[in-house]
């Protein structure tokens, strides 16, 4: 018998930068990240993908982008501006994708150009596995433009689209070459995409950090007020225990366990239910109180802590009781989805204590319904 036996390790290395006005001329940021990048930066090119919701929202952001490149040195911005819709419709089929793709060849973004994605996660998402499948990785730059994706997806290795109903059904692990987190973004989000991407914040201070999760529950109200120091300081830790995470023994997730998908098996089967009129961060904010009320049913979680959890998103604002939680058996079709997802073993994460998860490998759906029935009392009554 003859055989060849090959092993090797790739090595990954991204910043993410936290700033305001990351186009202002005076803000030498980007700039400052070409230049490292050494002087061949100048024969490459830039390529950059907008969210037509940031366009709109921020009118004067594509001439400030030609200005800034017109004063600072890099790579050759190509005078065209991708714009693609935003939102999960643009992950529902392949026409943004196929837009950025076309943009792609007809520009002559190569392996070592740059694609620059500016949008929230779902725009970033899809930009992302359109720069991972065209020649085979192109390199992309994320601006994350909201409260979730600076501080959860925006900042991570995963890049997908939505296919055959299912969310995230094709996709890559790539990691951008770098993030830029800008605050001004945020200032002109409404109230809900504010809000929804504190969830995400709370469901990591669930799973690691029991300090944090006190944090956000002794600054609710300031983040209610939309205080813009208590949410910088909110996105970054929340990104710090994301990447963290992210720099563990499976950053691109070979085996079942996933921490960071707590309370999103049901969340992703609601956004597909309601066709994605509940967004991603209030599904999963309904997801956490789910998993955490079914923990404590199934005797892992002590009442109070419950309770705990439940007040504080009830405090935060998010909306727990929604139509779509009478669909109990489709909703139980999600647990197949996930598994299917994960790898074929269904493995979901479930609370022991606030800051402390554990992984179990099956769900009792009775139980589970019993939940769905305790988060509806709750919400009804005065906690």
């Amino acid at each position: 018998m003859q055989f060849l036996q090959q092993s090797f390790a790739v090595s990954f290395d991204y910043k993410v930068f936290f700033t305001t006005a990351v186009f202002s001329r005076d803000n030498t940021l980007i700039a400052d990240f070409f230049k490292e990048l050494g002087p061949d930066i100048s024969s490459r090119k830039l390529l950059f993908v907008i969210d037509e919701g940031v366009e709109k929202a921020h009118p004067d952001l594509l001439e400030s982008i030609k200005d800034y490149f017109a004063v600072h040195s890099g790579p050759q911005l190509v005078d065209h501006f991708i714009i693609v819709k935003g939102g999960e419709e643009t992950k529902n089929n392949d026409t943004q994708l196929n837009k950025i793709l076309e943009a792609t060849n007809k520009y002559g973004i190569d392996r070592h150009s740059y694609l620059a994605a500016i949008g929230g996660g779902a725009v970033l998402d899809m930009a992302g596995y359109a720069a991972a499948i065209a020649h085979r990785g192109v390199k992309l730059i994320r601006i994350p433009t909201t409260v979730l994706s600076q501080n959860d997806s925006g900042v991570g290795v995963k890049n997908s689209i939505n296919h055959f109903n299912k969310k995230n059904f094709l996709g890559t692990f790539r990691p951008p070459v770098a993030v830029f987190n800008d605050d001004l973004f945020l200032h002109t989000l409404d109230d809900r995409n504010w809000r929804a991407g504190i969830s995400e914040a709370v469901k990591v201070a669930l799973i690691k950090d029991a300090p944090f999760f006190l944090w956000i529950q002794e600054h609710a109200a300031a983040l209610n007020r939309r205080d813009s120091a208590a949410m910088e300081k909110l996105i970054f830790e929340c990104a710090r225990l994301h990447m963290e995470h992210i720099a563990g023994a499976d950053p691109f997730e070979s085996g079942s366990s996933r921490p960071l998908d707590f309370g999103h098996w049901s969340a992703h089967k609601m956004e597909q239910l309601t066709r994605y009129e509940l967004l991603h961060g209030e599904a999963v904010a309904i997801g956490i109180a789910l998993d955490t009320i079914y923990s404590f049913l199934v005797d892992y979680l002590p009442e109070a802590d419950m309770l705990q959890v439940v007040r504080l998103l009830l405090d935060l604002g998010f909306e727990l009781e929604h139509p779509v939680l009478a669909q109990t058996n489709s909703l139980l079709t999600g647990l197949h989805e996930f598994s299917e997802h994960l790898g074929g073993r269904l493995t979901i994460m479930l609370l022991e204590g606030i800051g402390k998860g554990i992984d179990v490998h099956d769900i009792d759906q009775e139980k589970f319904i019993q939940a769905v029935h305790m988060l509806k009392t709750l919400t009804k009554k005065e906690m």
